[in-house]
């Protein structure tokens, strides 16, 4: 889902065209076409179907059908990665803020003169004649099922970051249980794939830290946050209770 590691996953997924007959064709992901408009589902379903052996590709496809079906299937390796809710928010409010002026959201965010605000926009969601943006509960619950399916390898953003190599590791393991045919001892693998990582190369790279969300979340945007996600976060694993 957006702002939750995806170029960082890319930048691994790129690093198995150093191991194997991988083909990474990069931007734009399999959702947007060259001008980074959204697709419909028929032009989606059509170009993942259209994928042959060793094809990589990256988009943000929510959990639900044809999609559930078509990723599912034995001869496809999906990956869905994931981040901590409030870390996504600090890092989308920052995005359409400052580092995308054509942001759907960018002159939104620009007429609310504090953090606080937008993080509350973000977190509650936005009707607007002009503006329009789900809120925080309603993004993920329409990514959630991917969880749920024992053949998609779920991944959290903040395993990237802090236990990259146990994840990378996971991560080939779910690859040659799907065929990938290492010719290389793992963790040889792994250091191919590491050194091909660098997430301050991304165009939306700002800081790439797991619990950035603490510099900016004000107690009202806890008060919001709480109110609207529910038991996301424990559902997640990134809290036990709601007292935090």
């Amino acid at each position: 889902m957006p702002k939750s590691g995806s170029h960082l996953l890319t930048q691994v997924l790129r690093g198995l065209t150093e191991l194997g007959p991988f083909v990474n064709p990069g931007f734009p992901p399999v959702n947007r076409d060259e001008a980074n408009r959204s697709l419909p589902d028929e032009k989606i379903f059509e170009g993942i179907y259209r994928m042959c052996s060793g094809d990589i590709r990256y988009g943000y496809i929510q959990a639900r059908e044809p999609y559930l079906s078509l990723l599912t299937q034995p001869e496809q390796a999906t990956i869905f990665i994931y981040r901590d809710p409030r870390d996504m928010l600090v890092s989308h409010v920052f995005y359409a803020t400052d580092l995308n002026e054509d942001h759907g959201m960018h002159a939104y965010y620009e007429r609310l003169d504090r953090m606080e605000d937008r993080l509350n926009a973000a977190i509650e969601g936005v009707t607007d004649p002009d503006f329009s943006l789900s809120n925080v509960r309603e993004r993920y619950d329409a990514y959630l099922g991917w969880l749920d399916q024992p053949d998609i390898f779920c991944i959290r953003f903040e395993d990237l970051i802090l236990e990259r190599d146990v994840a990378l590791a996971k991560l080939l393991g779910y690859l040659e249980v799907r065929g990938l045919d290492l010719q290389i001892p793992r963790e040889q693998a792994i250091e191919t794939i590491q050194a091909g990582i660098a997430p301050q190369k991304s165009g939306t790279f700002r800081k790439g830290q797991p619990g950035n969300w603490r510099e900016h979340f004000t107690e009202a945007n806890k008060v919001r946050f709480k109110a609207v996600a529910g038991d996301l976060l424990v559902r997640l694993g990134y809290e036990d209770g709601d007292d935090w």
